[in-house]
């Protein structure tokens, strides 16, 4: 489920709505498409996202970086790509 979320995200640079406030979203797919970086910050403000998650043969991997895994989890279910 959390792979579905990442993977409808743009590869490289795009803008999202969370929370009512526009983001900048950066993707990076590595790794044969079994790794993904996802950096997110709030345009004008300080709140930011950042994980990595990995495709291993045994399990999938979710990483936040520096933030809880629940604030990872809301922002891939609540983000909404802006055309």
């Amino acid at each position: 489920m959390i792979l579905d979320l990442i993977e409808n995200i743009p590869e490289g640079y795009s803008e999202v709505r969370y929370n009512n406030k526009k983001y900048s979203i950066v993707k990076e797919t590595f790794n044969d498409q079994k790794s993904f970086k996802i950096y997110a910050e709030e345009l004008g403000g300080q709140d930011f996202i950042s994980l990595n998650y990995y495709r291993t043969l045994s399990k999938d991997l979710l990483k936040p970086c520096e933030m809880p895994k629940e604030k990872v989890i809301h922002f891939l279910n609540n983000y909404q790509i802006i055309p």
